[in-house]
């Protein structure tokens, strides 16, 4: 068994394929993408062969599961969806750091379940989402994050308990508790770099692509 994947991998989630720049470079730069499912239906569609496919592989095709039998990963089960199982098929390679692309864009129920599970994720590597619009990722601890000024921001918090306090953005969080979705979202970066600060809790950042 292969117990490696060439850098840098890149999971391609079954939402709707990237469109914007940002995630297409990504997912051309790619050393490996796995693909979750019927995203590999997609990624076949832009001139690319997947390198692996995992999950239930209930909506792949019953003509690529035998073209690429080589490279399926089959699990069956429930208990989560596609996207971790493709991420915890990375980390029993001891991949340390992923790119999730196509995770969002379709169902809503999808892009939040996948927005939220990359705290769970980045407990064990560094993870990213990227969709069309920007980039989404998990902090555990405090952090200095690139921007540009002009960037909007957004801070999530999944532990309404925790405070957290800002320094680079426009509308300064001071020790504030996120206790809504809403509370630290459309926030703007001044500069070349943001800072969040806390002693414990987890958030999910946005930051939103430069336009072109």
């Amino acid at each position: 068994m292969q117990t490696t994947l060439p850098p840098p991998v890149v999971i391609l989630a079954d939402g709707a394929f990237p469109a914007h720049s940002v995630p297409l470079r990504r997912l051309s730069e790619a050393g490996t993408v796995v693909c979750c499912d019927g995203a590999a239906v997609k990624l076949l569609a832009a001139d690319r062969l997947p390198d692996h496919i995992v999950g239930d592989l209930d909506t792949l095709p019953d003509a690529l599961s035998r073209r690429f039998s080589d490279r399926l990963h089959h699990d069956p089960s429930q208990a989560t969806n596609d996207l971790t199982k493709a991420v915890n098929f990375c980390l029993l390679r001891h991949v340390e750091a992923l790119t999730i692309v196509g995770a969002s864009g379709l169902r809503e129920d999808h892009t939040l379940a996948n927005i939220s599970l990359l705290a769970d994720y980045a407990a064990q590597c560094r993870v990213e989402m990227i969709t069309d619009y920007g980039t989404f990722v998990a902090l555990r601890a405090p952090a200095t994050l690139d921007s540009f000024a002009g960037q909007q921001v957004s801070v999530f918090s999944l532990t309404p308990a925790a405070t957290v306090s800002s320094a680079g953005l426009r509308y300064p969080l001071c020790n504030r508790r996120l206790t809504s979705w809403w509370t630290g979202s459309l926030n703007e970066a001044l500069g070349a770099s943001f800072s969040l600060r806390f002693h414990s809790g987890l958030f999910i950042v946005f930051r939103q692509h430069r336009t072109l």
